[in-house]
């Protein structure tokens, strides 16, 4: 497949292009992508979230402006053959970052003022900038913001006809459509109690011992009364075990460490930690990514396992098997479920419920 022949496949086929490639959500729940575009038919309209409301994050803004041309190329061809509008939401302080973007795609652009839009006048591709607010990154608040469309009860946004996607995972689905290319490395920011902010491009998988150690922190100086998190200052998990068995999944957006007494007075409903208000997260930050590339891997097979409906990859490599970047190991489960390929060349070196281990290098080395 790729972009130009997008208008002779049928969705099926897409969505199916899509789960083969082990597309997810590279941020929030990390759902697998098909199942939203399974029900493409459905849909009008996609609003590509580019909010970004963690104060550390950069990989939306950053790919906007680096990859602008290919994701102006996706844009297009799913005007040509699957919506009538794809409407960008950026916050109106992050710009600057979005202008190429605006460039590449000729759109229409919108001010926070201008909202709601009324979509059945913004057709072609459109920014709906939005106010500088931290709740406009969840989608349900956002659809409401720039379309004044309103989710209730169980109400998915492929009901009342919008897809929508952050600007990563679409990244990723254009590799998938135009390459045939596999998720195979994830943007994460390291953050919190470490001596450098780090934005890195790493392969899935990676451990945050591996992450700690090139923010500053190596393995054996972790201190004790800190915990590590995923997620972002304000919308983040407690990991379990310690740094070295936690993997980079395709959603994992970051990784922070706290001490024990700010995750404790910060925790929330439902085990969240929102920290926003408990430092000033302004400092230095990485605004470019580096490449990290260690020398063992976890894959994991569902890159969110508290997700009810999601479940996990079945796996068709075994301990000793020589692997290459990008080649499946594992094939979607029974349900919801995604495939998952290995994201460094090496060894399978052991093979659990919920991962695939790889030592990176030259086979049987």
């Amino acid at each position: 497949m790729s972009l130009a022949r997008l208008s002779e496949v049928t969705v099926p086929e897409i969505a199916t292009t899509i789960r083969n490639a082990g597309v997810a959500g590279a941020g929030g729940s990390g759902f697998p992508t098909y199942a939203k575009w399974q029900r493409l038919e459905e849909v009008d309209h996609l609003l590509v979230n580019a909010q970004e409301s963690e104060p550390v994050y950069y990989m939306d803004k950053w790919l906007s402006r680096e990859r602008a041309s290919g994701l102006a190329a996706l844009f297009d061809a799913l005007l040509e053959t699957a919506v009538e509008t794809v409407v960008v939401a950026p916050k109106l302080s992050d710009r600057h970052w979005y202008r190429p973007l605006e460039a590449a795609t000729d759109a229409t652009v919108y001010r926070p003022g201008d909202l709601p839009l009324d979509t059945d006048a913004a057709d072609g591709i459109v920014f709906a900038y939005s106010a500088d607010r931290y709740q406009y990154g969840m989608e349900q608040v956002l659809l409401r913001v720039v379309d004044d469309t309103v989710l209730g009860g169980d109400d998915l946004p492929m009901d009342r006809g919008w897809l929508v996607q952050n600007v990563e995972t679409l990244a990723n689905l254009r590799r998938a459509l135009a390459d045939g290319a596999p998720v195979t490395r994830k943007f994460v920011h390291v953050a919190g109690d470490v001596p450098h902010h780090r934005f890195l491009d790493v392969p899935v998988g990676t451990s945050a011992a591996h992450l700690l150690d090139a923010a500053g922190i190596p393995l054996d100086a972790v201190p004790d009364d800190r915990v590590l998190l995923e997620g972002g200052p304000g919308w983040c998990f407690r990991t379990d075990g310690p740094p070295e068995a936690f993997g980079v999944s395709k959603r994992t957006n970051g990784v922070l460490l706290l001490d024990r007494e700010t995750v404790a007075t910060h925790t929330l409903g439902e085990g969240r930690i929102n920290a926003l208000d408990a430092r000033k997260w302004g400092a230095d930050h990485e605004e470019m990514p580096s490449a990290l590339d260690p020398d063992t891997v976890r894959v994991p097979l569902c890159s969110n396992p508290a997700l009810g409906p999601v479940t996990a990859a079945d796996p068709i490599v075994a301990p000793g098997d020589p692997v290459e970047r990008g080649e499946l190991i594992a094939t979607p489960g029974t349900g919801v479920s995604n495939a998952h390929h290995a994201t460094v060349d090496g060894t399978v070196t052991a093979v659990e419920d919920d991962y695939v281990a790889i030592r990176a290098g030259a086979a049987n080395e």
